[in-house]
């Protein structure tokens, strides 16, 4: 129900059925009531991608709330404001241009609306971030120590072998079954005893023979 009997004459007089045409026209009046002055009236009209030539703008200035002897850009009335940084999102385009136009309303009311969904746009956005990066760091360390358990059980099995090497015996036989420390032994004798070996190689067979024969315990025959 109106309450104004001239509301109602308006709304009877407007068409069922209006064209696109009477659409704009009709929101272009509506806005052009709602804006302080020409230049507010003007924003808000290419902010919703209505009509911006003169002769539009000269039609519509009649319908622009008188404000007495006051200048012609009025302030709005202050409002408590919301202290909340805007960061730029990456939307797609329609999310944005219509967090563009809230930005740029001129209710105080629908304009921190958009500050507070630009802020949680922006929260969300930073602790999906977060998580993402606390993910990676995860697989990281997984990484590392798989690394370093392998890395362990390599260190393990050098030691093994190490142990083993060091439990075998360290005297080596040579091809004629003596070692190292006899033949040695042999050269010394033998350069005691006039013979000439090399200090390398194989001692010759008849000087090895020589030096068995040189340390072979004395044996008695019964008479």
């Amino acid at each position: 129900m109106f309450t104004d009997w001239a509301q109602a004459l308006n709304a009877e007089s407007l068409p069922l059925d209006p064209t696109s045409a009477q659409q704009l026209a009709a929101a272009a009046r509506v806005t052009a009531r709602s804006s302080h002055d020409k230049h507010d009236m003007t924003l808000l009209l290419d902010a919703l991608g209505l009509p911006t030539d003169p002769e539009t703008l000269t039609a519509l200035l009649p319908l622009i709330p008188e404000t007495g002897d006051a200048p012609t850009m009025t302030t709005a009335p202050a409002t408590e404001a919301i202290d909340v940084p805007v960061v730029p999102l990456a939307f797609s385009n329609p999310v944005q241009e219509l967090l563009d136009w809230a930005l740029a309303h001129p209710a105080a009311a629908v304009r921190n609306r958009a500050n507070r969904i630009t802020a949680d746009l922006a929260e969300l956005t930073e602790r999906r971030d977060t998580e993402a990066a606390q993910r990676e760091a995860e697989e990281k360390v997984a990484r590392a120590k798989a690394e370093l358990e392998r890395a362990q059980e390599e260190l393990r099995t050098v030691k093994a072998n190490t142990r083993t090497t060091a439990a075998a015996p360290t005297t080596s036989r040579t091809g004629s079954g003596r070692s190292w420390q006899e033949l040695a032994a042999i050269r010394s004798w033998a350069r005691e005893n006039g013979h000439q070996v090399a200090d390398q190689g194989m001692v010759p067979h008849r000087i090895q023979e020589a030096y068995d024969t040189a340390h072979q315990a004395p044996t008695w025959k019964a008479g």
